[in-house]
């Protein structure tokens, strides 16, 4: 991995005019985004018909993989990133079905084809990622809970693997959050002494906005990449961390040399919006003393409206790739580069004519 400085989205495509009727979108869109299934339902039909149904789409899941990464790959270099949808392969880990994946003709199929889809993603220099949801417990004080997020993070793995990465540290960012009450000793415990060595390659845990901040998250420092949420921090610290801070400079040292990723979202409360001009920082405690509900303000806006916090966020682009959670995907991500990009432009232009208005002041002294 070179050293672009991307911009990334997560898991699903949206296509760029969304006024269309619903079918018509699902239609454009679904070749490019992942399907899924039940328990429930495949409970309900006969063996033959379930497993047919497993099948599709396990082959439909995967052409989706590689037609999203073709789509990203023909974006600009610094929008060559994206987060793959964790359900690409349904009731992988669910012990009733989980059988159906061990198949030897199923499992020949996933080897294969996901290695041509990792092969596509180096061939097109695009950063991938996942992230295991949030019943994914390392922590966790149960060990049948945690025993079971094992498992669902290793079948993470397994794809990881199948597309040829987990080979060397952070190739490929596996993105999980501490969550449980043993907090950062029971994910080191389970780094250490539960996962694999392509799942130790990959994972990073991310800072979250409730019981583990930061400050947990760097007790994991010489353990695994970090990922820095700066919305998560906003939310939980009322605080812009700034990237000239020793806190992130340590969450860099975790990557051990690789280019680190964050994430970024902005909060989708209406009052908010309203609230703030687009020019302006929002302040999380005031927010609150005004009434507003914690809940409210983490949750995630469908674009990123206010260019104060845009350009915070991307004074972080210089030290680490930027991951957008956004409802609106790759919609918001290429408006969020394209706002970089102008703005880039626009400063160049006026160095310019500094430098032409300068000029003649200059001789004149000479």
């Amino acid at each position: 991995m070179n050293n672009i400085k991307r911009i990334g989205f997560a898991c699903k495509y949206m296509h760029p005019d969304q006024t269309q009727k619903k079918k018509v979108l699902e239609e454009i869109q679904r070749p490019l985004n992942t399907r899924s299934t039940t328990v429930q339902w495949l409970n309900r039909q006969p063996r033959e018909v379930a497993e047919q149904r497993l099948w599709d789409i396990m082959v439909h899941n995967v052409q989706s993989y590689m037609n999203l990464i073709n789509y990203v790959g023909g974006l600009p270099n610094e929008l060559r990133m994206v987060r793959l949808g964790s359900d690409v392969l349904p009731v992988y880990t669910q012990s009733d079905w989980s059988y159906f994946w061990r198949k030897p003709d199923v499992r020949k199929y996933c080897e294969t084809n996901f290695a041509n889809v990792g092969a596509k993603a180096r061939e097109l220099d695009v950063r991938l990622s996942m992230h295991p949801g949030q019943f994914t417990v390392l922590a966790s004080d149960n060990p049948d809970i945690v025993d079971r997020s094992v498992e669902e993070f290793e079948y993470h793995t397994d794809v990881i693997r199948w597309m040829g990465y987990g080979r060397t540290f952070q190739d490929f960012k596996c993105n999980v959050h501490i969550s449980g009450r043993q907090g950062p000793a029971g994910i080191k415990h389970a780094v250490d002494k539960r996962l694999s060595p392509e799942a130790r390659n990959t994972i990073t845990i991310e800072n979250d906005e409730n019981k583990w901040g930061l400050e947990h998250s760097l007790e994991l420092a010489d353990t695994c990449a970090l990922v820095l949420d700066i919305h998560h921090h906003w939310c939980r610290e009322g605080e812009y961390i700034q990237p000239t801070d020793d806190r992130f400079a340590r969450v860099i040292d975790s990557w051990r040399g690789v280019r680190p990723a964050i994430h970024y979202s902005y909060s989708r409360n209406e009052a908010l919006l309203q609230g703030f001009a687009h020019d302006s920082m929002p302040d999380f405690p005031a927010l609150l003393e005004a009434g507003h509900k914690k809940g409210k303000l983490r949750a995630h806006s469908d674009y990123y409206p206010n260019n104060a916090v845009n350009d915070y966020a991307l004074s972080f682009l210089p030290y680490a790739d930027i991951m957008c959670e956004s409802k609106c995907k790759n919609l918001a991500s290429i408006a969020l580069h394209k706002y970089n990009t102008e703005k880039k432009n626009e400063l160049s232009k006026q160095n310019v004519r500094t430098q032409r208005t300068a000029s003649p002041i200059l001789e004149h002294i000479g």
